[in-house]
């Protein structure tokens, strides 16, 4: 099942809505604002099958980041082996954790903003992994069962500010900047594997498979959920491959009139094209 965030207009307002996709068509889960709402539902896997309400069409849909306003972000740093190499790190023992907010995220074909404060934005794909049920201290043999479902997000990176201190916060979480979408896809219809890729105006800069991760989606969430609790519409970003700019001679970032697209095989697409935040 691929649930989706809609945006809607009502006498002159914007609105969300929670809906499924069937095909071409989109279809309204009434009484959720976003897929988000309808996670906090414990039967929201029954009630999104089993959802009637009003349809659009899903060509020229204006999306929502598929989880507007999760409760946390927790992203991964260095978890795929040629991007740990290219970057010239070690493989890590532990996860590299930090934190993004919920301002930073755009729907999956909104404009990335590009700040006027740095001019060194780069690019990376990333598996999103999305909470479906609370759990603390999950065992990894467990994890699964706290997985709702996966999606695609880019962590964009101000490579200036995140390398101003060994804290990385402050170059990951600009507003407007990290596309997340445009469905999440619900975990009996994906698993790891399928080919993750970034391209910047056609140019391919990454393409790993999302197996190659060091640290799996199932541990990731018994780790964290070691150090805190995760609940419903909380999102896990498990870490970029290599091919990002800044690891490349000469480096390479993000310029105003780009399009960065990023794809996950049988997640889906982000197309944002890149313009100066006012």
């Amino acid at each position: 099942m691929r649930l989706l965030t809609l945006r809607t207009s009502v006498e002159d307002k914007t609105v969300t809505t929670a809906v499924r996709q069937d095909g071409d068509t989109l279809t309204e889960i009434p009484g959720f604002s976003d897929v988000g709402a309808l996670l906090q539902d414990p039967d929201w896997e029954t009630t999104a099958r089993a959802a009637n309400g009003a349809t659009h069409a899903l060509d020229g849909a204006d999306l929502a980041a598929v989880v507007p306003a999760p409760g946390k972000i927790i992203c991964v740093g260095h978890n795929y082996r040629n991007h740990i190499k290219e970057m010239g790190r070690e493989v890590p023992e532990h996860p590299t954790l930090f934190a993004k907010y919920a301002e930073s995220l755009i729907g999956p074909n909104d404009d990335l903003a590009l700040p006027q404060e740095s001019d060194t934005v780069d690019w990376e794909a990333e598996l999103a992994v999305v909470i479906g049920k609370t759990g603390r201290r999950v065992p990894e043999s467990e994890a699964a069962d706290h997985i709702a479902g996966y999606s695609v997000l880019n962590d964009v990176s101000m490579r200036d500010y995140q390398f101003r201190t060994i804290q990385w916060l402050q170059g990951k979480t600009w507003e407007k900047s990290t596309p997340f979408g445009p469905a999440l896809v619900t975990k009996d219809e994906f698993t790891t594997g399928p080919l993750m890729t970034s391209a910047v105006d056609g140019e391919v800069q990454q393409s790993t498979p999302t197996s190659d991760l060091v640290f799996t989606p199932e541990f990731l969430v018994s780790y964290i959920s070691t150090i805190i609790t995760l609940n419903p519409g909380d999102v896990i970003a498990t870490g970029t491959p290599g091919g990002v700019g800044h690891a490349q001679d000469p480096k390479r970032y993000l310029q105003e009139g780009q399009v960065l697209v990023t794809t996950i095989e049988g997640l889906g697409r982000l197309t944002n094209r890149v313009v100066k935040e006012a």
